[in-house]
């Protein structure tokens, strides 16, 4: 199983960006789905969460601003980032909950990280 983010760039404040994260490989469920996102110095934090039947959580720094949301069909999760800040500048990082083929548990997996970067 892999997870591939993409979408990540360099954008000026109040900016928008839209990143996607697709799951790939022997999988039977994607339960939760997160966004994490790490900043120089800094300790990786989660930025928005959802689960398989829809269900979302937020951190409060990103809150009104930030939307994720999910298409089941295509194993994929979105992060649209609106109004964006200076501060949002981060490695962002997808992250899933995936029961593989053939397995009863789940496992926690990690996409490569895409870079987002806010200034003028």
């Amino acid at each position: 199983v892999q997870l591939q983010a993409s979408g990540g760039g360099l954008v000026q404040p109040g900016g928008s960006l839209r990143l996607s994260c697709e799951a790939s490989g022997s999988i039977f469920k994607i339960n939760t789905m997160n966004w994490y996102r790490q900043a120089p110095g800094k300790q990786r934090e989660l930025v928005a969460q959802i689960t398989y039947g829809g269900s979302t959580n937020y951190a409060g720094s990103v809150k009104g601003r930030f939307t994720i949301s999910r298409d089941n069909a295509k194993n994929t999760v979105y992060l649209q980032m609106n109004s964006l800040k200076p501060e949002d500048t981060a490695v962002y990082y997808c992250n899933a909950d995936i029961v593989r083929h053939g397995f009863y548990l789940a496992h926690d997996y990690w996409g490569q990280g895409t870079q987002v970067t806010v200034s003028s």
